[in-house]
């Protein structure tokens, strides 16, 4: 065999395993419902969503005073701008926020939290982030996904006891999974856990990369692969356990600086035959991908919170800016090219806003399956918070691209685009980066499809099955698939909807397109579907706007029922219906008539070099040579 048939044969085989965990790892059955899920299979389920989930009274009430002392803390002690200055949050900040209980917001009280809702934590996180995203973060990266979750949704009593009243008075915690060579794939985790001879303890070693708060950290959930045995599913399984940094061996390799949020801890860290003792392995062995999976699910319901308080926050610099400032005899406000940007940017705030208040208060009810509501939400208000923050700088023009310390020492309104830009960027990689997200979501929706057809469509089942399965599947399609033409999408239907019930029609109608375009997506491409990236992700952002329209249609009868007389509410949501509309438009039109193709063929021939001549006239990419800091510092006159 040639070498290139080797390389090829072993680049399968390794794709196949890594697909392999990845699928082993993933929450196969759907003992709850889902919205987005119904969503995706032709059906627009109002009655899990509308009308809007309420808040538990006693819960918000409880919640009030502590979002108010948040509130005060954040304006009197948090300082974004210094702390992304100094690349550093104080510890005396953190330490006053431990001691309003914000580390322990999601914690069971009878753990010494708080006990507050998955709505009360993201209102939390961004009267926070509004000030700094550097300092929410530590909150967020402590409680969604570091050690408080995970222990809560698979610890012990014992571990429970042990280690949550730590969490929530302010031991800081952090999530350690992704290394050198794993990102989203796990498959070639490195880090391993060898149980010891007496099986009191096991013997971890490895190393860990991007550890949010990991090197301020007191506590982690490390993920290290442990040895394949008799009873652990997997042959390279990966399990869970709560690691002390102050146990010997557990070391910080390395602080790493970035972009953007710039107040962050965040590091590589070593770990030198550390002994963790038995009683700390999470759930079990061979599990912990399945929690890390199920844990950044819920995690990812916060992001959102950081993005729509970065909306906010633009629009109103933006709006009071777009007023004031005068160019050709009018408010920049009132000419046309500003007006849309600024409209969008009021419309799509609203609809962030919907989106993640809507997801929250599900998350309240207990009886949903929200891990396509998170992903989606992660997803689109990442996506949307970057749209906005560059409408934001064009808006504010060289004022935009100007520091805030700048414009404050010309005596200008200090208002931090610049820096809220470097920071919003992170959104679209960390907690599954846009792309991981959108072959996510494309799984959990093809999810159905597979469990009907899977079989007949997977060349690695014998052909006696696999016409077996076709038969079954090809019963269940005669039935399932005009039922995809039928249903009433028009007039009066989701008339109680009032002047935004053509838009819930349009969602209904449009869900049962999307589920038809996926069948066809299957039918013409088959096992192929899966490398049609580009594809599945227009798809995938079609069934999020219609989430999305259907949160901001939801929400806005909930905010006019509570207040009659202010129809804003309708104003927005329509707006923003109008936007996602078009956008779906593009997308469909897009499925199966695009350049995918093409692109991918000039994508090859970038990889092959054949286009290397184009990077001509332009240095080499090696580094310069590094200074010390005293040289710098001689050379630049200081």
């Amino acid at each position: 065999m040639s070498s290139t048939a080797s390389g090829q044969g072993h680049d399968l085989s390794d794709a196949r395993q890594s697909r392999d965990v990845a699928e082993d790892a993933r929450e196969a059955g759907w003992a709850k419902r889902s919205f987005m899920k119904e969503l995706f299979g032709g059906r627009l389920s109002l009655d899990l969503v509308h009308p809007h989930p309420a808040q538990d009274p006693d819960e918000a009430a409880r919640a009030a005073p502590f979002l108010e002392r948040i509130r005060r803390f954040a304006e009197d002690h948090v300082d974004g701008d210094a702390f992304d200055r100094d690349g550093w949050v104080p510890d005396s900040v953190l330490q006053g926020l431990a001691d309003l209980g914000a580390f322990g917001i999601k914690i069971p009280r009878e753990y010494g939290g708080l006990g507050l809702s998955q709505t009360s934590y993201n209102r939390a996180l961004a009267l926070v982030a509004s000030r700094c995203a550097s300092t929410a973060a530590f909150l967020s990266a402590h409680q969604s996904i570091g050690v408080p979750t995970p222990l809560v949704l698979f610890g012990t009593e014992a571990q429970k006891r042990k280690y949550l009243p730590r969490a929530a008075g302010g031991e800081l915690s952090a999530f350690a999974l992704t290394e050198q060579m794993v990102g989203s794939d796990p498959a070639n985790m490195s880090t391993f856990a060898e149980p010891s001879e007496d099986g009191t303890h096991y013997i971890l070693n490895g190393e860990k990369l991007w550890t949010t708060n990991g090197p301020r950290a007191d506590l982690l959930v490390v993920m290290a692969r442990t040895p394949a045995r008799e009873g652990v599913k997997g042959k390279r399984p990966i399990s869970a356990f709560i690691v002390e940094t102050a146990w010997p061996g557990v070391e910080v390799g390395h602080i790493c600086r970035f972009m953007g949020l710039s107040g962050i801890s965040n590091g590589v860290l070593h770990f030198h035959d550390v002994r963790v003792p038995k009683e700390n392995l999470l759930w079990g062995e061979g599990l912990g991908l399945k929690l890390a999976l199920i844990t950044l699910n819920t995690g990812r319901l916060a992001l959102p919170a950081f993005c729509t308080a970065a909306g906010k926050a633009l629009l109103r610099g933006c709006r009071e800016w777009a007023a004031e400032r005068v160019q050709w005899g009018a408010p920049i406000g009132k000419h046309d090219a500003v007006a849309q940007k600024l409209g969008r940017m009021a419309a799509e705030t609203y609809a962030m806003e919907a989106a993640v208040e809507l997801a929250a208060a599900m998350s309240g009810l207990g009886t949903l399956d929200l891990r396509l509501e998170a992903a989606m939400a992660k997803l689109w208000h990442s996506e949307k918070a970057w749209e906005l923050v560059d409408d934001a700088v064009q808006i504010r023009g060289g004022r935009g691209y100007e520091t805030a310390d700048s414009l404050r020492a010309r005596g200008e309104d200090p208002l931090a685009v610049e820096r809220c830009m470097r920071d919003a960027r992170i959104n679209l990689i960390f907690e599954g980066s846009s792309e991981i997200m959108r072959l996510f979501i494309a799984r959990e929706a093809v999810d159905e499809h597979l469990a009907v057809a899977g079989a007949a469509i997977d060349p690695r089942v014998p052909a006696a099955r696999r016409a077996a399965a076709f038969l079954k599947a090809a019963l269940h399609y005669a039935v399932w698939y005009p039922g995809k033409w039928m249903g009433w999408g028009l007039w009066p239907r989701h008339r109680a909807f009032g002047p935004l019930a053509g838009h819930m029609r349009y969602v209904d109608r449009t869900s049962r397109r999307l589920a038809r375009t996926l069948f066809h997506a299957m039918i013409r491409f088959g096992p192929k579907l899966e490398q049609r990236q580009a594809v599945l992700g227009r798809l995938v952002d079609i069934g999020g706007d219609l989430y999305v329209m259907t949160a901001a249609c939801v929400r806005a009868m909930k905010l006019v029922r509570e207040n009659p007389a202010d129809h804003t509410p309708f104003e927005l949501a329509d707006a923003a219906c109008r936007l996602a509309r078009r956008r779906n438009s593009a997308r469909f039109r897009a499925v199966f008539r695009n350049d995918d193709r093409k692109m991918y063929k000039v994508a090859r021939g970038a990889l092959a070099d054949r286009y290397e001549w184009l990077e001509e006239g332009i240095t080499t990419a090696s580094p310069p040579v590094r200074h010390e800091p005293s040289e710098v510092r001689e050379t630049v006159g200081v």
